[in-house]
């Protein structure tokens, strides 16, 4: 144990003597390191942000979309798509206690981009026509006013709930209830009169969108009225308990291949989802992208080692008299070995450390940067990340110092004291 501490101390001596060489080969590692740490804290940050933003929406939801879906993605309506083959028919026919016993609330969606104006303030933002269930589907939280009704949305009402930060732009003086504000489509010069019956709460980001840019009117004003479509884009449908969301699923899609005359279920012109689904779905996507850009980080490791090697072979050759002088006497050549092979270790050792530091300190500053820009980021540094650079960086320093550590142990002492 002593021989090896005078061997450690021994060669940071030789690597301080040797400042602007260590350091340069010190930073491959350093590097490399600090890519690996990075890279799979931004994986876990990511990954857990996009669980969280899809979380927030309730874990027993599940959505209808028109067309055709499968296993491995979403139907095209996902990507802006025109599909028709929802239609009210299918939306009543769902909330039918018979048909779908299971379904506490059922809420339809259209939406679209409009102009919203209040005398001369304006703001360019996206509508969702909804019904009166969707507090029930979704929790809704209102800083002021209430969410129009079902019988509200089904009358067709010209009222309006608009988002915190729509109110603040449109009546900075924060008396925005019972004021009328018209929603201009792209080649709608006059708009359609809304009547504003409530605020919602500052919510942020919930499913990669701003919650407080949205503005919520009744269904068929939506539907009919602004985008002029006899259609629906989605539906999404609250689950009395989690056990029954399969059950729900398949209610739902035999009811609608009985509207649709469906018999062969590979002709579904529909996709019901669920929650669970897409959460599966995308954790799977983050896992093989964590371990696909680990691997694309691991590569600067390997970069890092060959500097290693070259400069362990430099050392070698300018240290050749030393080794021909310390086995002439008496030094083994497994002795004269493993001082080349710890060297090798120390090296790539301190480039872990440092590199760990590096990689946390880096993680931790675009957690908070994220953060800052509004999303729920979480700063994660699992234990294996480091337990895995470690590893791979005295790894590193085994695998590319054994050549020039074994070179250097196969010298002829003879030869090596003549040296020039």
């Amino acid at each position: 144990m002593k021989n090896l501490i005078r061997d450690i101390k021994l060669t940071i001596k030789g690597l301080l003597t040797r400042k602007g060489r260590s350091f340069l080969t010190i930073l491959g590692i350093i590097i490399g390191v600090a890519g690996v740490i990075v890279i799979i804290s931004l994986g876990a940050g990511a990954q857990s942000l996009v669980v969280g933003q899809i979380s927030k929406l309730g874990t027993n939801l599940v959505g209808v979309l028109p067309g055709k879906g499968n296993e491995k993605g979403p139907p095209a309506s996902v990507f802006g798509v025109q599909i028709k083959t929802l239609s009210s028919y299918d939306l009543e026919s769902i909330k039918n206690k018979n048909n779908v016993p299971n379904a506490t609330a059922v809420a339809p969606f259209v939406r679209g981009s409009v102009t919203i104006v209040a005398d001369k303030e304006s703001v360019d933002t996206t509508f969702n026509a909804t019904s009166g269930e969707y507090p029930l589907v979704q929790s809704v939280s209102l800083e002021e006013g209430y969410f129009f009704s079902e019988e509200e949305s089904r009358s067709g009402s010209n009222v309006i709930v608009i988002g915190y930060d729509i109110a603040e732009t449109l009546f900075p003086d924060g008396k925005s209830l019972g004021k009328v504000v018209k929603l201009k489509m792209n080649n709608d010069s006059n708009g359609v009169p809304f009547r504003v019956v409530g605020v919602q709460k500052k919510m942020g980001t919930v499913a990669f969108e701003n919650q407080d840019d949205l503005v919520y009117v009744p269904f068929i004003v939506g539907q009919r009225q602004l985008l002029g479509i006899d259609y629906i884009q989605f539906i999404r449908i609250k689950v009395d308990q989690e056990i029954n969301i399969d059950k729900t699923m398949e209610d739902i899609r035999r009811v609608i291949r009985e509207n649709h005359r469906i018999k062969d279920p590979t002709n579904d012109d529909f996709d019901v989802r669920n929650l669970s689904e897409a959460l599966e779905m995308i954790t799977s996507i983050t896992d093989v992208l964590r371990v696909f850009l680990g691997l694309m980080a691991g590569i600067s490791l390997i970069v890092g080692g060959i500097g290693i090697m070259n400069i362990m072979l430099v050392t070698v050759s300018e240290r050749t008299r030393e080794i021909g002088l310390r086995k002439a006497i008496g030094a083994t050549s497994k002795k004269i070995m493993n001082q080349f092979l710890l060297e090798a270790i120390v090296i790539t050792s301190l480039g872990g450390v440092f590199g760990i530091i590096l990689g946390v300190i880096i993680s931790y500053l675009i957690a908070v940067g994220v953060r800052f820009a509004g999303y729920d980021w979480e700063f994660i540094i699992s234990p294996f990340a480091i337990i895995l650079a470690v590893s791979v960086s005295v790894l590193t320093g085994i695998i590319f110092g054994l050549y020039p550590a074994r070179k250097a142990s196969k010298l002829d002492p003879i030869e090596a004291l003549r040296y020039e």
